[in-house]
């Protein structure tokens, strides 16, 4: 499995990456989560960009991507806009989010975009191409929150996403029960074992599926979500709680 390098950090060796979102609605509520975050020290920083209240103001995000950039430094960002079909926070036409994607590919003040799966080939592939252009990491990403499709499936679509380009592959789905949570680290085990080529990352929302937020280097998945000032997907642990679990794991299952 090759690895990747964004920054200082690379993804997908060792103790798996803690990625905390940035959900804040104005620039000022933002900056204080910037604040915040950077006193417990993640890997990665994911802005969710949908919770932004100016987010149909391009100009208006590519200044508050500048913002961010100069204050986290060398932390890398991902920057996502998560859609109502998988659990986002504002609708949009189809043509404005390529069009905000393509900005802030553009714009080089992101190291990561996330693109989701199932908006269709076309544009995934089109915007894979330019993210790749510009030297942008692309996490290729699907969500669920009503159910957790079966092992096969999982599998499926994983390797789809490998095959339209994305340099991490991510699913997350929710548990209906604890043998849902059982299905997803099958599924994470077997992709790693047999299929994954580069890092990619699984998760199980809610209660019964924290495990697998903090299981990656078990199983396989590279990185995991963790709480900052407000969770952004049901069942997000604290950083502080997560990186415990995670240095204990690592240290026993070497």
């Amino acid at each position: 499995m090759c690895m990747i390098k964004v920054r200082n950090v690379t993804i997908g060796e060792g103790i798996p990456k803690i990625i905390v979102p940035l959900v804040g609605t104005t620039d000022a509520e933002l900056l204080e989560e910037v604040h915040n975050v950077l006193e417990v020290k993640p890997d990665i920083v994911e802005w969710r960009v949908d919770t932004y209240e100016d987010v149909e103001n391009l100009e208006k995000v590519q200044s508050t991507l500048s913002l961010l950039r100069d204050r986290l430094i060398d932390i890398p960002i991902l920057f996502t806009f998560r859609t109502v079909n998988e659990g986002g926070k504002r609708e949009v036409p189809v043509r404005f989010y390529n069009n905000l994607l393509s900005m802030a590919i553009q714009s080089k003040l992101i190291d990561m975009v996330d693109i989701e799966f199932l908006l269709g080939d076309d544009l995934v592939k089109t915007l894979v191409s330019l993210a790749k252009q510009y030297g942008i990491y692309v996490v290729l990403s699907n969500h669920d929150f009503q159910k957790t499709p079966d092992k096969q499936e999982l599998i499926l679509r994983f390797r789809k996403m490998q095959e339209l380009g994305a340099d991490i592959p991510k699913i997350a789905v929710m548990p209906n029960s604890t043998e849902d949570v059982i299905t997803l680290l099958e599924a994470t085990n077997t992709m790693n074992c047999k299929y994954a080529d580069r890092p990619f990352i699984s998760v199980s929302m809610g209660g019964i599926g924290v495990i697998s937020r903090l299981t990656g280097e078990v199983f396989g998945s590279a990185a995991t979500f963790v709480s900052g000032i407000q969770e952004s997907a049901p069942g997000q642990p604290t950083i502080k709680d997560t990186k415990k679990v995670l240095e204990i794991l690592h240290k026993y299952s070497r």
